[in-house]
């Protein structure tokens, strides 16, 4: 068995999306979620570096244990959708950092 199958799921990367989306339209329409910038940015920055933690550990996967890198050979089975899939939710969750990150400031 795989450990790494939820990291490596096309779902549970799109899912990662969700609480962000619904993160940011809960500030944007309710102006806080629990009365205090403070604690709403608490909870920006943990959901934003959650949110990352899953595409850098497919880089870690990528760069270190499966030398996908250094080999470049047929045995790359995810393609550029799959790399672009990271991107998309790492700049996500950077995006949802940023804007715990600028709650501090208010």
């Amino acid at each position: 068995m795989d450990q790494y199958w939820r990291g490596r799921s096309p779902m549970v990367l799109l899912a990662l999306m969700v609480p962000a989306i619904a993160y940011a339209a809960l500030l944007n329409t309710f102006g806080t979620l629990t009365g205090t910038f403070l604690f709403d940015g608490v909870i920006g920055v943990g959901l934003g570096l959650y949110i990352c933690s899953h595409p850098v550990s497919n880089a870690i996967d990528l760069l270190f244990i499966d030398h996908r890198i250094l080999r470049q050979g047929p045995g790359d089975d995810h393609g550029l959708a799959w790399y672009g899939l990271n991107l998309i939710v790492m700049c996500v969750g950077c995006f949802v950092t940023v804007i715990g990150l600028t709650l501090f400031l208010s």
